[in-house]
């Protein structure tokens, strides 16, 4: 990856043309390559023009709530296989709540990861929330410890692009959890000092 260079005084952003259908706004040629940043610009459109994406009501923005979730649930439960696998040692287990209508009449999808330490300790598993609470403008992701960030995902190569965002959001939450207790919590790192001790 090239190293950051800010661009001179005398150059000019290159606008492209808005994704009428996603809610974007116009973005310098230098943020396509960036989808956090696209995300945030997705985000920000829809304050600005009272929508997610197209929709403006409460109905449309929970049909694609609905959507964005089908498309984003195979990027979450990868992402918490993966600290399953290289930090948990396999003996988590991944879940997946579906959309659920919460309490406060909003809806909600959860995937979790718990294992048997964390069980043990009574803290909460490591979360990835996909919520748009009932007076919120648009849906949001979050953790059990971490939030907010924006979830205007509409299509699969949207949803593909907050990997990273859902990896982040999930070290995090491990990273919350262990400092609840301790790093016994985590079966990798009490392997590797067993193992460094006998060596």
């Amino acid at each position: 990856m090239p190293p950051y260079r800010r661009p001179s005084q005398k150059e000019k952003p290159v606008n492209s043309v808005p994704e009428s259908a996603t809610g974007t706004v116009p973005a310098s040629a230098g943020t396509a390559a960036l989808p956090h940043v696209t995300a945030l610009l997705r985000h920000f459109g829809d304050l600005r023009d009272g929508s997610h994406g197209e929709a403006t009501s409460r109905r449309g923005k929970e049909d694609l709530f609905l959507s964005a979730v089908a498309l984003l649930a195979p990027y979450a439960l990868e992402a918490l296989e993966e600290v399953n696998a290289h930090l948990l040692n396999g003996t988590g287990k991944v879940e997946g709540t579906g959309v659920r209508r919460t309490a406060d009449g909003g809806v909600a999808a959860l995937w979790t990861l718990s294992w048997p330490e964390q069980r043990s300790e009574g803290i909460e598993p490591i979360t990835l929330a996909a919520h748009y609470g009932r007076n919120f403008h648009h849906p949001h992701l979050r953790g059990a410890t971490v939030g907010e960030w924006p979830l205007n995902v509409f299509t699969p190569a949207q949803a593909k692009a907050e990997l990273p965002t859902l990896r982040a959001i999930i070290t995090a939450d491990l990273h919350n959890l262990v400092f609840q207790r301790d790093f016994r919590i985590v079966p990798a790192t009490m392997a590797a000092v067993g193992s460094d001790h006998t060596n």
